[in-house]
């Protein structure tokens, strides 16, 4: 019953489109300004290619007032290390395509860098880790972007 309620939730916060399902998650990333430190991110790290790849992919997207949450000289030095980036932003993403229906029936997930993600589902949130999600299945041709208020770090 409770799982019910929170799909109904997540069915609340979903912005995906027929349209949007056309477009890769790089593309949707690309295209959407609140994303572009994270964009900007991505090409540094090389890794804007592979999200417009095959996939699928989940990715928990950070915006650009997350990334704001990181002082400033933190994040120019993770920006200027590609294998610190790198390990950062392959926390943000899990292998396949986990609608959000499906994160409120985990209590973790495996991300392609390696490490877990934590999920806790808290009355009307939802927490990755530290960050809650703020809009979910925003459905891409290959994955889905959950978007997250707090960029995630992994143990470093």
């Amino acid at each position: 019953m409770k799982i019910k309620k929170l799909s109904v939730l997540f069915a609340a916060f979903a912005v995906g489109s027929a349209s949007a399902q056309t477009s890769t998650i790089a593309a949707i990333v690309s295209k959407d300004p609140q994303f572009s430190t994270l964009l900007a991110a991505l090409k540094v790290a090389g890794l804007d290619k592979t999200l417009a790849g095959k996939g699928p992919f989940t990715v928990f997207a950070p915006t650009n007032a997350a990334f704001a949450k990181i002082p400033k000289a933190t994040l120019d030095a993770l920006l200027k290390d590609k294998a610190g980036l790198t390990k950062v932003l392959t926390y943000h993403v899990v292998a396949g395509s986990v609608m959000a229906a499906d994160v409120v029936k985990l209590k973790s997930a495996k991300t392609v860098q390696g490490s877990s993600v934590k999920i806790a589902v808290m009355g009307k949130s939802v927490m990755i880790d530290k960050a809650n999600v703020t809009k979910t299945d925003i459905k891409a041709s290959n994955g889905v972007v959950h978007v997250i208020d707090t960029v995630l770090m992994p143990g470093m």
